[in-house]
């Protein structure tokens, strides 16, 4: 990422465009009810105009937390004073399995922590900008009424701190971004988050609260394309992301950071869409929301909702409950997002089936209709650094080319899947021949085969991998679930394709 700016001017610059911007981005938001009367009250009047004593308000300082954690309900009927300090920081993390980033960050998240403040508190908001950044920041809420959202009065260089302050006026669920220009380019490395002004009376209560953010990364190398990749502005503007994702990478919710819930509890999900670009069709596989908030309101707009529209710089409230356990998969239905570019997410609900709502698959028998010939899945040749041929180099590289491409079938311990997919786990079909290993991978196979005394009549499709990631994939099966192999070079693959 080029970050050879001239200062002196940049600080001008960006602060005139981010007047310009800021204008244009901030939002309106006070709406009727939908009452057709002649005359209605816009719902922030009551506490613009209320004569509360702002000196005279409780102190309460705001602690921030990790996504996905929410801060929880705030109890207490009456306003406060609350003061809120976040700290940007630029920083590298991991974007995907062998991918990095520089991220822009809020309190050294994507997203930012969650914020929850309740309608009418007066808040105190300090902005830091660690000495270590490269670039001026701001912060733009969509829960502020004034100049910019906040971006005016907190336009930060770095070393420095901003402070202004603002009363909460609307209730809901709002997103908060970076407004420094190029305003596009802040938010697709990961400058936003939410803030929830709590109604006065609150929502019903829940078991469970959790924090969910897409975005949208715009990559100079492709999706998987390992190192440290740096941001793509030509793919923003024509809005081409390689990756979507929830809180900030691929795998973010999911494996050991899935949510986690037990069956017949109540589930609330805060989300997001930080965008850049993107409209999220947030949708939750084998669930359906009792009650949605859309666009991040205070009433329940509608109930029984299959998928939920999301746009880029909005938020939404859904709530469900677990009436069965399974793993409940989190997607923006825009599915290739989701498959192809990582918005995936999973909640947990452990448990035994409840079989008078679901009772998983009662029985499998194989089905092989005539006439079917192996597709090859095209896939374009990924220009990546090879992984050399080291175990250790091929053994990590091989490791995400597993997860990506053959886990669905094979299963993450390699055990397969009995009567269709056969296991990797100590396979003496896969250990018996490295030639014909290389050749399956390459080419895909089709037909019956025997593996470990039991047979298999199924298909797998060629993946269209390189040279060096079959070496790699081979070289972490061969050495991964109970087997002992040995490394399987580029030359052993070149020579076996021939």
């Amino acid at each position: 990422m080029n970050f050879q700016y001239r200062k002196p001017w940049i600080y001008g610059a960006v602060a005139l465009a981010a007047a310009l911007v800021v204008g244009v981005t901030s939002c309106t938001r006070k709406e009727s009810d939908g009452d057709s009367s002649d005359k209605w009250e816009a719902p922030s009047a009551k506490i613009a105009e209320d004569n509360v004593d702002i000196e005279k308000l409780p102190v309460e300082e705001f602690k921030a937390l990790p996504p996905p954690q929410v801060p929880p309900p705030i109890s207490r009927k009456d306003p406060a004073r609350v003061k809120i300090h976040l700290e940007v920081r630029e920083q590298v993390g991991k974007l995907a399995d062998g991918v990095e980033y520089t991220f822009w960050t809020f309190g050294g998240t994507v997203p930012g922590p969650m914020i929850r403040i309740k309608e009418g508190d007066y808040v105190d908001f300090t902005l830091s900008n660690h000495p270590d950044s490269k670039l001026p920041h701001n912060i733009d809420l969509h829960a502020v009424t004034g100049a910019g959202g906040g971006a005016e009065g907190s336009f930060t260089a770095p070393g420095h701190s901003s402070t202004f302050s603002f009363r909460a006026l609307n209730a809901g669920l709002y997103i908060y971004h970076c407004a420094t220009a190029p305003v596009g380019m802040h938010i697709a490395n990961g400058m936003y988050g939410l803030i929830y002004v709590e109604p006065k009376h609150g929502l019903p209560k829940v078991d469970k609260e959790f924090y969910v953010v897409q975005g949208d990364f715009y990559t100079k190398g492709k999706f998987g394309e390992r190192g440290l990749q740096a941001f793509d502005m030509e793919k923003a503007i024509k809005e081409q992301p390689d990756y979507v994702v929830f809180n900030g990478a691929v795998g973010a919710l999911t494996d050991n950071n899935a949510l986690m819930a037990n069956q017949g509890e109540t589930v609330r999900l805060f989300v997001g869409n930080g965008g850049p670009n993107l409209s999220s069709s947030f949708h939750v596989i084998g669930e359906i929301f009792d009650h949605v908030y859309q666009e991040g309101g205070t009433k329940v707009s509608q109930k029984n909702v299959q998928t939920t529209m999301i746009p880029a710089g909005g938020a939404a409230i859904v709530d469900f409950r677990m009436d069965t356990p399974g793993n409940f998969i989190l997607v923006d239905h825009a599915i290739f997002r989701a498959f192809n570019k990582g918005a995936l997410g999973m909640l947990k609900v452990p448990g035994e089936h409840n079989s008078k709502v679901y009772t998983g698959k009662t029985k499998d028998a194989v089905y092989l209709p005539e006439g079917q010939n192996i597709v090859p899945i095209s896939q374009e040749q990924r220009k990546e650094p090879p992984a050399g041929d080291s175990l250790e180099a091929r053994m990590r590289a091989g490791e995400i080319v597993y997860k990506q491409n053959c886990l669905a079938c094979h299963q993450a311990g390699g055990e397969g899947v009995p009567n269709a997919f056969p296991p990797l786990a100590k396979s003496d079909f896969l250990m018996a021949d490295k030639k014909r290993a290389i050749q399956t991978v390459a080419n895909g196979l089709q037909g019956q085969i025997t593996v470990n005394g039991k047979s298999y009549n199924s298909i797998m499709p060629a993946l269209g991998l390189s040279d060096d990631d079959i070496a790699n994939v081979l070289t972490y099966v061969r050495n991964s679930f109970g087997n002992k192999g040995d490394l399987v070079t580029l030359d052993e693959v070149k020579r076996a394709k021939k």
